[in-house]
């Protein structure tokens, strides 16, 4: 397998962030992969998935928020998030013309995604796939982080585990039944907000791993 591109993608006049380019050769799909709020493009998730997803024939844009390129802790406002999500869509319909596209993320990534989505369509985005959807903080439960999606008109697929503190599927099930047959939900027994499952569920990670990457190319073929 090749090795990721190392990219460098303008923001705006102010911010220029990094990115990883994987994509097999006659790539079927390009997935444009934001990373959570506390660990960058690089985490062993992140990683993951990209190969993971290149040994299924998609491709992967990974790229990094401002706030982690700097190093800082404190993500960046809703806005320079969102407009670092729109140059990473388009650096990869520049990179990949031909390769439909599909754009979203872990956690944050993924929120941030369907918020500028949901502002302003990104040109050729065909849909949007959510690792772990961070609907509410834990503890909190609430669905308002959600009332943004209304008005995000492309498919969504969303990855969950059934033990996400973020995501009480008490509440993520009827918002997903409430957004139609333009939302696709799949839950993951045992899996936290990380997708790690305990020992005493007698399943690894990389089994639920490997279920994902399954769901996401078969989804993006649907």
């Amino acid at each position: 397998m090749a090795n990721a591109r190392k990219l460098a993608i303008a923001v705006d006049a102010e911010h220029k962030v990094s990115g990883l380019l994987l994509a097999p050769a006659d790539a079927r799909a390009c997935y444009v992969l934001a990373h959570g709020a506390g660990a960058g493009m690089a985490h062993p998730f992140m990683e993951a998935v990209a190969k993971g997803l290149a040994e299924r024939g998609i491709a992967t844009l990974r790229y990094q928020f401002p706030y982690m390129e700097r190093g800082s802790k404190r993500p960046d406002t809703p806005k320079l998030a969102q407009a670092t999500v729109r140059a990473a869509v388009a650096e990869a319909a520049r990179r990949l013309p031909d390769a439909p596209l599909f754009a979203g993320g872990k956690s944050f990534g993924g929120r941030m995604t369907s918020q500028a989505q949901a502002a302003e369509p990104m040109p050729g985005v065909r849909g949007l796939i959510f690792l772990g959807f961070p609907l509410h903080p834990a503890g909190k439960p609430s669905d308002e982080r959600a009332t943004h999606l209304a008005d995000v008109k492309v498919p969504m697929l969303f990855l969950q585990g059934s033990r996400d503190d973020l995501a009480h599927l008490d509440l993520l099930r009827p918002l997903v039944e409430r957004l139609g047959r333009r939302a696709t939900l799949q839950v993951f027994d045992g899996a936290d907000h990380s997708f790690h499952v305990p020992v005493r569920s007698g399943r690894k990670d990389e089994e639920v791993l490997g279920e994902m990457l399954d769901a996401i190319a078969a989804w993006v073929s649907s």
